[in-house]
């Protein structure tokens, strides 16, 4: 089986510096807002929607950063595999507020703590789509690799 899902690394300008979106999951690690596509929707419309329900914040899309790809065993031992879309989404409005069913928390963080959450408590696919989220950002982190 297939399934396909989108999400996104989301920023935002405050005080001039740029702080980055992300949730930590019901399993308590820290990951990037996504979620499967819905009949009739494109991919980008997916990657907003599912930005909007799980942290409460609207965005646009800047530009996309990777696709990743995984598999997984799902309900009845069926092997599934993932595709997951990631763009750079820009928030434009809305608060920030958890999706309580589906995650643990939501916060922004300053690029340098974001890449420190990721490697310390992330999933490593994640590694190459928040560093390709920082690359399109201009943002350089040591340690980004």
């Amino acid at each position: 089986m297939k399934e396909v899902s989108a999400g996104g690394v989301v920023y935002r300008r405050a005080d001039g510096r740029i702080e980055v979106q992300l949730i930590r999951d019901r399993f308590g690690k820290i990951t990037l807002a996504k979620g499967k596509t819905e009949p009739g929707e494109t991919i980008e419309e997916t990657a907003l929607r599912e930005i909007e329900e799980e942290t409460g914040i609207r965005g646009r899309i800047i530009a996309p950063i990777d696709r990743v790809t995984y598999r997984y065993t799902g309900k009845d031992n069926e092997t599934v595999d993932k595709e997951v879309h990631y763009y750079l989404v820009e928030a434009v409005s809305g608060s920030l507020k958890a999706q309580e069913e589906e995650i643990g928390g939501v916060s922004w963080h300053s690029p340098e703590e974001a890449w420190r959450l990721q490697r310390e408590a992330g999933y490593d696919n994640n590694d190459r789509v928040l560093s390709g989220a920082f690359r399109l950002l201009g943002i350089g982190v040591d340690g980004i690799g």
